[in-house]
């Protein structure tokens, strides 16, 4: 009965092995093969170029930044959001404070849209 038990397992074992093969065998098809690197190869040197283009130097840090934030607000962490809300208050105030908007606000509104409108328009053409 022993014999018979510890072949029952080995079988059990072998039907396993065979399954797990077979999946690393399906994953291994899955995978895509790269074909025609000659593109790839064509591209090296310009950015090899691009790369040493700069003489090696570093750039300084005040024109290294950060993490992009994210732009979902639901995205950002809890400090990113104060630090939203501190500046959106923060231009609420300044907006509400300044005097051509206090005497009469559409006007102040459509102003600054269209001034805004220009300023998309110009950096398209240029």
């Amino acid at each position: 009965m022993k014999l018979r038990k510890e072949k029952w397992l080995q079988k059990i074992e072998s039907v396993k092995m065979a399954k797990q093969k077979q999946k690393a065998e399906a994953k291994r098809k899955a995978t895509p093969v790269v074909g025609d690197m000659q593109p790839l190869m064509e591209a090296l040197p310009e950015l090899s170029y691009l790369t040493t283009g700069g003489r090696g130097r570093k750039p300084l840090k005040s024109h290294i930044k950060a993490k992009a934030e994210p732009a979902d607000f639901c995205l950002m962490k809890q400090a990113q959001k104060h630090r939203l809300l501190d500046q959106e208050v923060a231009r609420f105030h300044e907006v509400i404070s300044d005097p051509q908007y206090r005497a009469n606000p559409l006007l102040a509104i459509s102003e600054h849209l269209s001034k805004r409108l220009r300023q998309g328009e110009q950096g398209e053409l240029l």
